[in-house]
């Protein structure tokens, strides 16, 4: 192909002189020195590749010419912009490169980079579930094939960068991107995080892409945390992804961060991340971050603070950046600040490959996108990220011969995607209603029909709509590109007409109801909050006239966090929480519904009974909080477990390499079932400098009736140290007494004993071991 052909004869001319140098950083120092001013500068730079191709998809030389005439480090989102086959996407990165390997004065490739959340934001792509629901399964094992699995498929297109994982700790029940993360407890979101990372990255950015850790940090809750609960737990996850899977991109995030704004932070960037982590790769801004820095005049001005603050890279434009001469001129940017941001850019580069002999820029097979395998995937996740909150033995649906499906989410792809992945990028920022059903997104009423047993007859009518009104407030944060008017005040429109009174009539001639409610793409996301965190519009009252039926209801919620139901969650047989399950949701939750497989998720957040504007956590207290109505870590089986047996190491010295822990667990039901076993840490005496409760461990175990299997738990003593700052920032392994907690949640407690541990406190920098190792037998 004369298109690849090109790209190594051009990398070859560039590299000749270094292909003997093992060492990057010499080939970095050589590149630099090659590099002009205006060259140096367009690779902290960012646009969109669409803007440099004509409208018959053709590059635009001239245009190319005029506006990246010394190259552009980086392309903004490139796959997403506009409804567009994978192989056409590969084929116009390949001419975007071609030129720029041959028509730019060192011929530097450029960075495509996307969103890969629950999969790639482009159509046809895998979309998984929302990763708060993934949170739920506990299973890093599939979050790592998950992005495995996106990580091949966006390379082959040429993307060698995402804008992923989001792995904030999230503790504000309403916060509007809650959806995106893993939840609230710092254990799980580092250990889904750097699944993530293991899985996108592949263990080298010469065959995987690179993750970005955002957004650092406390975007989300924790930002004016104390510092303790900062370093314990906010960053956490980042940590993890840095110290374990090598992550080299950060984002930091839109907040602020002690009265700074984060992109213009240098505590954060430099003292916490550079100095303390040891963080050598790049730092990205998020969009339009740079020109949210509050009272400074100019772009020069922004650009200033940003980089001298430790952001290397502007997006999604260089709006801000593309005046760093006039900064350095007036002195207020040193030279070597621009070179330590163009070299982490470049770095970067030469750790992709891109300067390689043989460069994988992209591939030059067909790209089939959405395969078996990943559809598979998404069902497997989907099915383990539903949570069963409450069942009076209403499910399994057995014997139920009339079932009415109803509610604004069951028949609507809404109930399934969520933010980030591309029908609802598409929809939100594009203002794109129709032909966004790429892949398909099999529905909640499709999957009861598909799957339902023989004699089983499925009505359906609406009923209600998500909300009549515009329930979307408008705020100032975020991506600034979403203040447009027209892009937050609007509301979907379902396509259906909602008849109550029809609904109501088949609801008395059904044998159950299965309810399907909740948010959608409008009521939750980046910049969309509502009026507060009850069902929206009319959807509780319609539910609470199903329930004066007098027939049994089943409440199905979808949507991208935790909602106020309590007024009629004890009324319903049965409250599942589905949340945005991806393209195979219908599936899923179909799946759960008849019986097909025995829900297992476990909540990752705790899920409130009133309205809650402020950080709740689990591990504030071993008293149930009354704002909770079900606990973290809680989740219903249609099977029973059983712990017992349980054995601690009953002492360790502090410098030990672990603290053996083993239980077993037994499946008393009735049918095949998955139980999340979770440990937990408590300090026994009041001045240990821990969190009166704190998960340490988990592991999925998969059981048929009667069968029994032993857990062990290696714990570090590491897990049971704490973060202070005398001067120095430093972890601490100190003698004391745990008590060592397993349990069905945080709340449902079965076995505890206690450990010490022995010998001279232990001080060090950072932590060396951060998760605990399982194995079920």
């Amino acid at each position: 192909m004369k298109k690849i052909a090109a790209i190594m004869c051009a990398t070859v001319a560039l590299t000749s002189c270094n292909d003997k140098v093992a060492d990057i950083d010499t080939q970095v120092n050589e590149l630099y020195d090659r590099m002009s001013q205006e060259e140096r500068i367009a690779q902290l730079k960012s646009c969109y590749m669409d803007d440099l191709f004509d409208e018959n998809g053709v590059l635009d030389s001239a245009k190319c010419a005029e506006m990246i005439p010394n190259g552009i480090g980086h392309f903004s989102q490139y796959a997403s912009q506009k409804p567009t086959d994978a192989n056409v996407l590969r084929d116009r990165v390949a001419a975007m490169q071609e030129w720029l390997i041959n028509n730019t004065p060192n011929g530097i490739p450029a960075l495509f980079h996307e969103e890969v959340l629950s999969g790639i934001n482009t159509r046809d792509a895998t979309i998984y579930p929302q990763q708060i629901g993934q949170a739920c399964s506990f299973n890093p094992e599939l979050a790592e094939l998950k992005t495995r699995q996106t990580a091949t498929a966006l390379r082959k297109m040429g993307g060698l960068l995402s804008l992923s994982p989001m792995v904030d700790v999230c503790r504000n029940p309403s916060f509007n991107r809650i959806e995106e993360s893993y939840g609230e407890d710092g254990y799980l979101s580092a250990v889904m995080g750097t699944a993530f990372v293991r899985g996108l990255q592949q263990g080298d950015l010469k065959k995987g892409v690179g993750a970005c850790s955002k957004h650092y940090l406390g975007y989300g809750g924790g930002g004016d945390a104390d510092e303790k609960e900062l370093m314990e737990e906010i960053l956490l996850p980042h940590e993890t992804m840095i110290r374990l899977e090598g992550s080299k991109a950060l984002m930091p995030g839109y907040h602020a961060y002690k009265g700074t704004n984060c992109v213009a932070n240098s505590e954060i960037l430099q003292d916490i991340l550079r100095d303390y982590l040891g963080f050598d790769g790049m730092v990205v801004s998020d969009y339009t971050a740079i020109d949210q820095i509050p009272g400074l005049e100019s772009r020069a001005e922004k650009a200033a603070a940003a980089i001298n603050a430790g952001n290397d890279v502007d997006f999604p434009h260089g709006a801000n950046y593309a005046y760093l001469q006039e900064a350095i001129d007036n002195g207020t940017v040193k030279p070597e600040t621009l070179e330590r941001a163009v070299k982490n850019v470049l770095r970067y580069k030469f750790l992709a490959g891109m300067f390689d002999k043989d460069p994988y820029l992209y591939s030059t097979e067909t790209i089939t996108l959405d395969s078996p395998e990943e559809r598979q995937t998404a069902y497997d996740i989907a099915s383990q990220s539903v949570v069963l909150l409450e069942n009076n033995g209403i499910l399994p649906l057995k014997d139920k011969k009339n079932i009415l499906v109803t509610g604004p989410n069951a028949n609507s792809m809404w109930a399934m995607c969520g933010d980030y992945s591309f029908p609802a990028m598409s929809y939100f920022w594009k203002k794109v209603t129709d032909d966004l059903d790429h892949p398909h997104v099999v529905k909640l009423l499709e999957g009861m029909e598909s799957r339902k047993p023989e004699g089983v007859d499925i009505s359906y009518s609406r009923g209600c709509d998500w909300t009549e009104d515009i329930e979307t407030k408008y705020t100032v944060g975020g991506d600034e590109r979403a203040w447009e008017y027209e892009i937050l005040h609007r509301k979907v429109d379902s396509g259906e007409k909602a008849d109550k009174a029809e609904a109501l009539r088949m609801a008395r001639n059904a044998d159950v109801i299965i309810a399907a409610v909740g948010e959608n793409v409008m009521l939750c996301g980046e910049n969309r909050d509502r009026q507060g965190l009850r069902l929206p519009g009319k959807q509780e009252q319609f539910v609470k006239e199903l329930l004066a039926t007098g027939k049994p209801v089943v409440l199905v919620v979808f949507g991208g966090r935790a909602q106020v139901i309590s007024d009629i969650a004890d009324r319903c047989a049965a409250v599942i929480q589905a949340w945005y399950p991806g393209e195979e949701g219908g599936n899923a939750v179909a799946d759960i519904l008849y019986g097909n497989i025995s829900p297992s998720a476990k909540l990752s957040v705790s899920y409130p009974n009133t309205e809650v504007y402020e950080p709740i956590c689990y591990n504030r207290s071993t008293e149930k909080d009354q704002r909770v109505a079900w606990e973290f870590g809680h989740g219903l089986s249609y099977t029973t477990f059983d712990y017992s047996n349980l054995t601690v190491d009953k002492s360790a010295a502090t410098s030990a390499d672990s603290v053996v822990v083993s239980f077993d667990v037994k499946n008393t039901g009735a049918v095949k079932g998955d139980e999340i076993a979770q440990l937990y840490i408590s300090p026994v005496d009041a001045d240990q400098n821990l969190r009166p409760i704190q998960l340490q461990g988990f592991a999925r175990v998969s059981l048929n009736p009667g069968e029994t299997k032993r857990v062990t738990v290696k714990l570090h003593p590491e897990q049971m140290g704490y973060y202070s700052n005398d001067g120095a920032r430093r972890w601490n392994i100190a003698p004391g007494r745990f008590l060592v907690k397993v349990g069905a949640s945080s709340t449902d407690i079965r076995l505890q004993d206690e450990v010490t541990l022995t010998g001279d406190k232990v001080k060090k920098p950072l932590r060396e071991v951060y998760f605990s190792k399982s194995t079920v037998k």
